[in-house]
């Protein structure tokens, strides 16, 4: 027993000298994408701050949710619009959501306002590329890596310019970008395309219009991305596409996981981290807890439509408020707008709420989400059953997952009425076949190694430590269109098979005139 007394004691100091919670500080350079894809890069900041890494934030200075922090050191660059123009589009794209109008004409207004905000953020990131003194300070700061949101493809151009490897932290892209920047497969026979609302188990009609989609994407996104390849090419002095920005990235890290998402192919350098928005729990606030202890044993409902919607037409407030009263639970509803008159008493409006703590409180029965990424993850790790309401981008792809899996049910917002929202509500609360489906989902989820957020910061530190991961990129970037698809090989191997062929043939009517040609004519 003496002998095995100091094991533990040795074994706990070996633990705590190969623990790596304690590194050597880096410098990293962080190019975000404002909005609630800022949100989600916030708990890898914090980790890396607190391992002694210094971070550079670029932000211009109209952002609206990029603030100066503790974390990081902020640097602000000028643009030609304000942080007002910014808030309007958001309000815009929040209220847009709730029109109802012809299909036509929705499409040519989802047009022409894609069109204006895309050439907001491209104007931006001009700004930031030609501002030559804030360029100059950064090539001098000796930064060891960029980790940026490739959604807008300024990252990508600051890192080249820079020489820097990239990490890039996202989602998922638009019209297949992030396929074509990993040079993943994705047949479109069993790999869903974004916004067809298929499963990977499709027949033959959804596989038409998953291919259609898939012939398409090029063109859908030319109005958003194409700008992105001459503004890199004038900047880094040398012909660059918009796949080549795509394709820059030593490592991939993707919120998502194959919990949520379908099964699909992944390449080397793609590390998923679904769910890394979970890790950051605290109690509840006194008046939260109030809210909560008072609903009693119908306990309560989380409604909230995510950070860029806040405020929604009166008409469809009225109709959720008065869903929100026929249920016995207490609702906590996010909501910045002029309460509804018919408000009952059972429902809450706060100008914010922490979501993830509330939904992790035994009491709360039920999720109405807008089905973005962050929410949904949040039901998942917290085990809660959703009403999904859709409202833009990825939120129906989330929703259609969700459903799919038995986890929630899924709502048009535009169509729904009070009383399908009140049933919808009472039917995953009192149906415990959902309640099943999400606790399994969670157990999934949760039953993992290593948790998102440290595999995130392992991740970013180690292409910091290494100046990249080139032994993880795959030599499919390196191929034309036509090599990656074997079209020479096959059309060399074609040409060989069609010249034997030849060849048999001419030898064998040769030999025909050769022996029975002349008695043919005696």
């Amino acid at each position: 027993a003496g002998a095995r007394g100091p094991r533990p004691l040795v074994l706990g100091l070996l633990l705590c000298a190969l623990n790596p919670t304690v590194s050597q500080g880096g410098k990293l350079l962080l190019v975000p994408v404002d909005g609630s894809h800022w949100l989600s890069m916030l708990g890898v900041v914090r980790q890396l701050h607190q391992r002694g890494h210094d971070i550079v934030v670029l932000a211009h200075e109209a952002s609206v949710h990029i603030k100066e922090g503790a974390l990081y050191t902020l640097k602000r660059y000028p643009v030609p619009f304000r942080r007002e123009d910014v808030e309007a589009a958001f309000t815009r794209l929040g209220h847009g959501v709730f029109e109802k109008e012809p299909l036509l004409q929705r499409v040519v207004k989802t047009y022409k306002k894609v069109k204006e905000d895309s050439a907001l953020l491209l104007s931006a990131c001009s700004h930031l590329l030609h501002n030559k003194e804030l360029m100059a300070s950064l090539v001098e700061s000796n930064f060891d890596a960029v980790l940026t949101d490739p959604f807008l493809p300024c990252g990508p151009i600051v890192a080249l310019y820079l020489a820097l490897p990239a990490v890039f932290f996202l989602n998922a892209l638009p019209c297949g970008l992030d396929f074509q920047g990993t040079q993943c497969p994705s047949p479109p026979s069993y790999v869903p395309r974004a916004l067809s609302l298929n499963s990977d188990h499709m027949t033959f009609l959804p596989r038409v219009k998953n291919m259609l989609i898939f012939l398409s994407e090029s063109f859908l996104c030319n109005v958003v991305y194409s700008p992105y390849g001459p503004l890199a090419s004038e900047v880094l002095q040398k012909d660059v596409t918009v796949q080549d920005l795509m394709g820059s990235a030593s490592l991939w890290l993707l919120r998502s996981d194959f919990v949520k998402d379908y099964s699909r192919p992944i390449m080397p350098n793609m590390v998923f981290v679904g769910g890394i928005n979970c890790a950051s729990k605290n109690p509840l606030s006194k008046e939260f807890e109030a809210y909560v202890n008072a609903s009693g044993e119908h306990g309560i409902v989380v409604f909230s439509l995510g950070s860029m919607v806040s405020e929604i037409p009166e008409k469809k407030a009225m109709e959720i408020a008065d869903a929100l009263g026929k249920i016995p639970q207490t609702v906590l509803w996010r909501y910045t707008s002029t309460p509804p008159p018919n408000l009952a008493k059972n429902t809450i409006l706060v100008k914010w709420l922490p979501q993830n703590d509330l939904l992790g409180h035994p009491k709360t029965r039920a999720f109405i989400t807008h089905s973005g990424s962050h929410g949904v993850y949040e039901g998942i790790c917290n085990g809660v059953p959703m009403v999904m309401l859709p409202l833009f981008g990825d939120q129906m792809d989330n929703a259609k997952r969700m459903e799919t899996r038995g986890a929630g049910v899924t709502l048009n917002v535009l169509e729904m009425t009070s009383e399908d929202l009140a049933n919808a509500i009472k039917t995953v609360i009192n149906d415990k076949s959902y309640k099943e489906n999400i606790m399994h989902l969670s157990r999934l989820h949760k039953d993992r190694p290593i948790e998102p957020l440290d595999l995130a910061v392992f991740w970013v530190e180690f292409v910091m430590r290494h100046k990249g991961a080139p032994h993880l990129r795959s030599a499919a970037h390196d191929l034309t269109w036509y090599q990656y698809h074997s079209l020479d090989v096959i059309g060399f191997l074609l040409a060989i098979v069609l010249g034997v062929v030849f060849i048999t043939y001419k030898c064998g009517t040769l030999a025909y005139r050769r022996c029975f040609g002349k008695k043919g004519r005696v």
